[in-house]
């Protein structure tokens, strides 16, 4: 919609979100009516209309087989667009048209911001299972005409009040309409299956909402007027109510079609399982992040158990042994550490990664810096962890082979995401100034434990490609390249 408005259309920002605002709520206007909306702003120069949004009905048939956004009409082919952009007014006169024979009812009701009609809602309803209406329908049409009367008047939409129709009550999930006092005059078979889930033994049609809702909330206090409030509709508001038997969902909408209020509608779901299984997925990250945060300590603890057997070990060779052990299980112990802060097993490994760069740098034998550049980005735990290893295992080998004690030189690490499909590839480069590989060396035979730890991980867990090869001036330079799922 912002691109076609802002290449076909006159208006500025503030009229592009007042429209914005009005699609994410005319999905309400649309099931209340049993009827498609397509939304006609006038272009540019005043000779045509662009249909910039459409909506179907989630209560009745289609009007439309076909998208009908982006579609231009010149102005005179729908006299009733005509009158309606320059009248103001909700035109409903003339015949039924026929699409692909189907009759189509035709209405127009102008979209109004602050006293300047914007464009026209086509409001076009199939009447091909036309029948006699029920109560529950008569309902919704008045309450549909209501709404219109507010979008042509430019009270509707709600400025001060985001709806997320995604998480807010439908017209299908449960619908009361109240008198000017809030009384109920209607309430659908599923709204009173709702009250009847917070404990209500007998009908709504007739109670005063606010009250009955206050006395079934699970209070010990004096009547909460502020719920009586909430629920008899005074304003646009979303709400919860939480009962011993259920969770029910609500939304007020006050209806004032010309300026006064005349009643309210209040959208209500029944959100009880919804609910519970919120709870249960909250108590099983806890109790993941728990876990997560115990494997941390209980790596730290070995880590310090094997740090103090090195210091009581005499043989030079068994001591650096320990000491590499003690960092490859302090680079898991910071991947567990991670995901003990995190609500899902995703982690951001650019911090990982310059941690385990400084961890890794302490055991540097002269003045070596260690540096990172590009992101690795966000990365599954089951990918974190093995690299996080192998990350360790190659800085290690970089700084315990490439330099001697008093260099200095740099370490380093640069990452590259690439692709745009659902498995892209991560390309990671280690690159030291250092002393070089010695002559014939073939890092997929060696012998040297980090390296055979590094191809058995980068191989075989990870499903990449490892190579170790001179760097282009001196040093040496390890390349890795892992299939990574792509994450926003």
């Amino acid at each position: 919609m912002n691109e076609l408005v802002r290449q076909h259309t006159a208006l500025d920002d503030s009229d592009l979100e007042w429209l914005h605002l009005l699609v994410s709520e005319w999905q309400l206007l649309s099931d209340l009516s049993f009827a498609d909306l397509v939304l006609w702003v006038p272009t540019l120069d005043g000779t045509r209309y662009v249909s910039v949004a459409q909506m179907r009905p989630n209560t009745g048939p289609t009007s439309y087989q076909d998208d009908m956004v982006g579609h231009l009409v010149p102005r005179g082919r729908r006299p009733m667009l005509d009158a309606a952009l320059d009248e103001g007014r909700i035109v409903r006169e003339g015949d039924p048209e026929w699409r692909e024979e189907v009759p189509v009812r035709v209405e127009s009701i102008p979209v109004r911001r602050e006293g300047r009609v914007l464009g026209v809602i086509a409001r076009n309803t199939n009447l091909l299972t036309v029948r006699t209406p029920s109560r529950l329908e008569l309902t919704y049409l008045q309450s549909a005409s209501d709404l219109a009367q507010m979008i042509a008047a430019g009270t509707f939409p709600f400025p001060d009040q985001q709806v997320d129709m995604d998480a807010s009550p439908r017209v299908g999930d449960g619908l009361i309409r109240l008198d000017a006092d809030g009384v109920v005059q209607y309430a659908s078979p599923n709204a009173l299956s709702a009250y009847h889930r917070l404990g209500l033994a007998s009908d709504l049609v007739g109670h005063h909402l606010g009250e009955a809702t206050a006395e079934l909330a699970p209070s010990r206090a004096p009547v909460d007027e502020a719920l009586v409030k909430l629920a008899s509709g005074w304003a646009p508001r979303e709400f919860e109510i939480e009962a011993s038997d259920g969770v029910i969902q609500f939304r007020a909408i006050p209806l004032k079609p010309k300026g006064t209020r005349i009643g309210s509608l209040v959208l209500l779901r029944d959100v009880t399982e919804l609910r519970r299984r919120e709870r249960e997925l909250i108590t099983k990250d806890a109790t993941i992040r728990e876990i997560h945060h115990r494997v941390k300590n209980n790596l730290q603890t070995v880590a310090a158990l094997l740090r103090l057997q090195a210091r009581r070990i005499g043989s030079e060779g068994g001591r650096e042994a320990l000491e590499e052990a003690v960092r490859r299980v302090g680079s898991i112990a910071i991947v567990h550490e991670t995901l003990s802060q995190n609500l899902d097993e995703r982690v951001e490994f650019d911090e990982i990664a310059d941690r385990v760069l400084a961890m890794v740098a302490e055991i540097s034998p002269g003045k070596v810096t260690g540096r990172r550049t590009g992101r690795f980005g966000i990365l599954d735990a089951e990918v974190a962890t093995p690299l996080s290893m192998v990350l360790t295992e190659i800085l290690q080998n970089a700084l315990e082979h490439g330099f001697r004690e008093g260099d200095t030189g740099t370490v380093e690490v640069c990452a590259v995401r690439g692709g745009t499909s659902r498995e892209s590839r991560l390309l990671v480069t280690v690159q030291d100034d250092g002393v070089g590989l010695p002559e014939d060396f073939d890092p997929h035979r060696s012998g040297n434990l980090g390296l055979q730890i590094v191809r058995t991980l980068v191989e075989g867990e990870l499903g990449g490609s490892f190579d170790m090869v001179p760097a282009p001036d001196r040093g040496t330079r390890v390349i890795l390249d892992l299939p990574v799922e792509a994450h926003k």
